[in-house]
C-alpha cells in the first residue's frame, strides 16, 4: 500500500546528496500524489522527470496511483526559508496582521526578513506627499503568508 510516508521516504533518499529540498507532499483519497521540489537555483525540469521515474520505479504499477513531480508554484505562499533566500530582491507580497504589505525582499535570517517598501510620505511644510523606501521587519511567526509578487 502507498503512504505518505512511504512517498515520503523514497524522495528524501533521492534528494540525499543534492541540493534539492522537499516542499510538499500530498495524497489525496483518489491515490494522486503531488511532490513539490525547490532549491536555491532553478529547479531542472530533467532532475524533475529522473525523480517521478525513480518513484514509479519504487512504487510499482501506476495504475493504482497518479503521480505528479514538479517545482513549487511562482504564485504559491512561501513555504521554507530557502523560498524566502532563493527570492531576495524581488517583489513579494506579505500578508501580516490583517494588512498586505508589497515590496521587494531585502534580507532573510533564521527568525526575521525584510522588505524594501514605497510608502507616501507628507513632510512639514510641504504640500505634496513624494515617495520614500522604508524598510519593514517581520518574524516568520507572525506573517499569515509571503508570496512573490507577480506583476505584469
Amino acid at each position: 500500500m502507498i503512504t505518505k510516508e512511504l512517498v515520503k521516504e523514497l524522495v528524501e533518499k533521492y534528494l540525499q546528496n543534492t541540493d534539492y529540498e522537499l516542499q510538499t507532499l500530498t495524497i489525496d483519497k483518489e491515490m494522486n500524489i503531488l511532490v513539490e521540489v525547490d532549491r536555491l537555483g532553478v529547479v531542472d525540469v530533467e532532475f524533475c522527470g529522473a525523480l517521478n521515474r525513480y518513484l514509479v520505479e519504487q512504487l510499482g504499477d501506476k495504475d493504482d496511483y497518479a503521480l505528479e513531480v514538479g517545482s513549487v508554484s511562482i504564485t504559491a505562499p512561501f513555504i521554507s526559508k530557502i523560498q524566502y533566500q532563493k527570492n531576495l530582491g524581488h517583489p513579494v507580497e506579505v500578508l501580516a496582521d490583517g494588512k498586505k504589505y508589497r515590496g521587494d525582499l531585502v534580507s532573510v535570517d533564521e527568525e526575521t526578513f525584510s522588505i524594501d517598501m514605497e510608502v507616501m510620505v507628507a513632510k512639514e511644510g510641504e504640500k505634496r506627499k513624494h515617495k520614500e523606501i522604508v524598510t519593514k521587519t517581520f518574524s516568520y511567526a507572525e506573517v499569515t503568508y509571503t508570496k512573490y509578487d507577480l506583476k505584469f
